[in-house]
């Protein structure tokens, strides 16, 4: 899948403050998996100068360098020591996420942390640990959808290293990462996780479209800029699936008729997919793992939190004519209003102030 992917945020450091044996061991295995990957740290310029540096590894570093050098002088993102390093953790992912929602409601389980607030997911550095956790929840009667990271956030609380599963795929997927993480550290609210995530793919997609221009890579331009439009009709595919499962979970059936109804709407989601591959995208089958694979509250939870609200800030950020600094300071504005009024004043600006 090319858009919808996830990342989580850890807090660190506050296990005096917790109390409860499940409380402490989660956070222990948070805690005992960032000191693992920061200890496994090595700086990206050392590497770019080391000649026992494999031949591959030097160029994605050097490449790194340069996204990072353009997220700060063309983006406006934070000059710090995040992803000035880098880890190779031997896996394919380095956290999962674990999203969980009832059978019959669309509202994701949040986690809430002593410092950074809620979010919807528990993320774990153990697979293993994530499946347990996930079999908890269904046990409770809980749908659930666990979902391998690329790349976390410490919200610059720590300096947050490149990781071996950001180098996945190519350069641009790199960039996006980088800077989507990054726009975390120039703003963030508690307690919003959708306000947080359209924000950063937000400064993701206008900072990866305005890096492509700036290297003259029109063809790879033209190729993301058709990924976006495909995503743009994924999640328009999802919503529409949303606003179907909402009437049958405000009706007055009863259990077994929702759970007909639902298992129904899921269906005509996939037949959907398919007319649309077909139709609009010539076969494409990017989004093809997604579908096949279980769908449930939880999953269609997680997907909206990240894309719900990002229209509404690409006209911001529109509105700012493009400059970050403005745009920046608009999202932290609102950010300082009350939740309600926050949605609402986004949702109706027409100028960047």
């Amino acid at each position: 899948m090319k858009r919808i992917f996830f990342r989580v945020i850890f807090a660190f450091g506050l296990l005096p403050a917790l109390s409860g044996c499940i409380g402490v061991a989660y956070y222990a295995q948070s805690l005992k998996g960032h000191v693992e990957i920061m200890a496994a740290r090595q700086s990206v310029e050392r590497l770019i100068g080391d000649a026992s540096t494999p031949e591959d590894l030097r160029a994605r570093m050097a490449s790194a360098r340069a996204i990072r050098q353009f997220a700060i002088g063309s983006l406006d993102l934070p000059d710090n020591a995040s992803y000035r390093s880098y880890a190779d953790i031997g896996r394919d992912y380095v956290t999962w996420a674990v999203f969980a929602a009832p059978e019959f409601s669309l509202a994701p389980r949040v986690m809430c942390f002593p410092v950074f607030g809620c979010v919807p997911y528990r993320g774990y550095f153990s697979k293993t640990a994530a499946n347990e956790s996930a079999a908890k929840l269904q046990r409770q009667g809980f749908d659930v959808h666990v979902s391998g990271v690329t790349a976390y956030s410490t919200l610059g609380w720590s300096s947050d290293p490149l990781l071996s599963t950001m180098l996945r795929r190519d350069e641009t997927y790199l960039a996006s990462l980088v800077f989507h993480e990054l726009a975390h550290q120039r703003v963030y609210v508690d307690d919003d996780s959708a306000f947080n995530e359209a924000f950063a793919v937000t400064v993701e997609t206008t900072g990866v479209k305005k890096w492509l221009r700036a290297a003259g890579d029109e063809a790879g331009l033209r190729r993301y800029e058709a990924g976006l439009k495909r995503s743009a009709d994924f999640v328009a595919l999802l919503a529409q699936t949303r606003d179907e499962l909402n009437q049958i979970y405000q009706g007055p059936g009863t259990p077994d008729w929702m759970r007909a109804a639902k298992a129904a709407a899921i269906e005509r989601l996939r037949v959907r997919y398919r007319q649309m591959r077909e139709r609009r995208w010539g076969g494409f089958g990017g989004y093809d793992g997604w579908v096949a694979a279980p769908i449930n509250n939880a999953k269609i939870a997680a997907t909206s939190v990240y894309n719900d609200r990002v229209p509404a800030f690409v006209r911001l950020f529109e509105n700012c004519s493009g400059d970050y600094p403005r745009f920046y300071a608009a999202v932290a504005r609102l950010g300082r209003l009350a939740k309600a009024d926050r949605i609402a004043a986004l949702e109706a600006a027409s100028t960047c102030e």
